[in-house]
């Protein structure tokens, strides 16, 4: 019961992900990040098969890494998430597809903010919101009636905060807790967490 979404507005990207290790009937851990910063400017979230979602997401977070180390300038988010592409359209081809699908963004300083649907089909799309996930169908219902372009961080929370709402008292079996994190000109970072059972610390 994996949800992943995320929403561009005029100088900032915002993701969020359900934080549920989850196999089969069993609930492993409710403090499963699953949105990986790449670099100072890049988030990616990820939903899937939990050991294609680590595999593939670290894999790109190091060549992301490479890239800058090896040229002394960082890929742009348009640059990472073709990358990004192309690495699962390669596994495709090779009849070894990871089970994974992202969502990326980032912060270019002359583009702005963006935001990248990516599913393990190797699809990719430039949106302004995207969700992966059985929470999607609730997620995509409330951002197409209360997204607009310009919403301030505020706003934005508040819609996020609405569909996390939609999707604990819509889905049968409802992840409880979700991780937001934000990304603009001042970087990729944590926003907040929201928790409707809390994490056990030694998990």
């Amino acid at each position: 019961m994996e949800c992943v979404f995320g929403l561009v507005g005029n100088d900032y990207a915002i993701v969020v992900a359900d934080t549920s290790a989850v196999h089969s009937i069993l609930v492993h851990k409710s403090n499963e990040d699953k949105i990986m910063v790449l670099d100072s400017h890049k988030l990616v979230a990820a939903s899937g098969e939990p050991g294609d979602r680590v595999q593939f997401t670290e894999y790109i977070q190091k060549n992301v890494a490479l890239y800058q180390f090896r040229n002394g300038i960082p890929l742009t988010t348009a640059a990472a998430a073709n990358f990004t592409r192309g690495e699962l359209a390669t596994a495709l081809r090779k009849q070894n597809p990871y089970q994974v699908n992202v969502l990326m963004a980032g912060y270019d300083k002359e583009i702005g903010p963006s935001l990248y649907y990516i599913d393990y089909i190797a699809t990719l799309h430039k949106v302004d919101r995207g969700a992966f996930g059985y929470g999607s169908y609730f997620c995509l219902a409330m951002m197409d009636r209360h997204y607009h372009s310009g919403m301030t961080v505020e706003e934005a929370i508040d819609l996020v905060d609405k569909c996390i709402l939609e999707i604990r008292s819509r889905l049968v079996v409802a992840p409880p807790n979700f991780v937001i994190k934000i990304v603009d000109k001042d970087g990729a970072r944590e926003y907040a967490w929201r928790e409707s059972v809390k994490p056990d610390a030694t998990a």
